[in-house]
């Protein structure tokens, strides 16, 4: 999967000269956190996010009146406050390449840019749904968590025993696991009896790990 596939294509931008308060409108008006910052040509010059625009907000403890404070942010430019250093990559990134850059660089989006020309961008958001549809959110079915040795062969394995008993495998992500030799797999099966499919995989020498039936979708508790 490349970026282009989960990018936001012509998100909403900013420009340079655009005014503090406009752009705060505009982040509240979309409910969005992040505005490239593009100039009368279309090309990424700089991006700000939510953050930024809060950290330039006077205090709650100023003693400047309000119409002071309005007389300030009025005469504040989104390149007064923009990151003017971004990191950026093209449509053809793999999204799990993205998402490392984000990790490796602490930053919760990347513009998507074809030279500087801004294509869209992609978010933590994004690669969120990416990892809850990897890992079969909202599906329903038998999910099992296992530890498996570091083999050649042994994913196959596994799933050859699950097609034999007429399983159908919904979801399957493999995960390092602590140490070098085994790794974690966590998959999600349907049509298959949950004692059946438990008792071919420990066969394979999996260890399972964590067995629940998922029937329905888990709900948020308010506290």
């Amino acid at each position: 999967m490349l970026v282009r596939e989960r990018m936001t294509a012509n998100p909403v931008v900013v420009h340079p000269e655009t005014s503090f308060q406009d752009a705060l409108q505009l982040l509240r008006e979309k409910k969005i956190r992040r505005l490239p910052v593009v100039d009368k040509h279309g090309d990424l010059v700089g991006i700000v996010v939510e953050k930024d625009l809060l950290f330039a907000s006077p205090s709650p403890a100023t003693t400047l009146n309000v119409y002071e404070v309005h007389y300030l942010l009025s005469k504040l430019a989104i390149q007064d406050v923009m990151t003017k250093q971004v990191f950026t990559v093209g449509e053809d990134c793999p999204l799990e390449e993205a998402a490392r850059i984000m990790i490796d660089h602490k930053i919760g989006s990347l513009p998507i840019v074809e030279g500087k020309r801004l294509k869209g961008i992609i978010t933590e958001t994004d690669v969120f749904k990416v990892m809850a549809e990897a890992l079969g959110g909202r599906a329903k079915g038998l999910r099992i968590v296992m530890r498996v040795p570091e083999v050649k062969g042994e994913l196959a394995q596994l799933t050859a025993r699950i097609a034999e008993l007429g399983g159908n495998i919904v979801s399957l992500a493999v995960f390092q696991n602590s140490d070098a030799q085994h790794r974690e797999i966590t998959l999600k099966v349907q049509e298959v009896a949950r004692e059946a499919v438990l008792a071919a995989l420990e066969k394979t020498g999996a260890e399972i790990m964590d067995v629940r039936e998922i029937a329905s979708e888990y709900k948020p508790k308010m506290v």
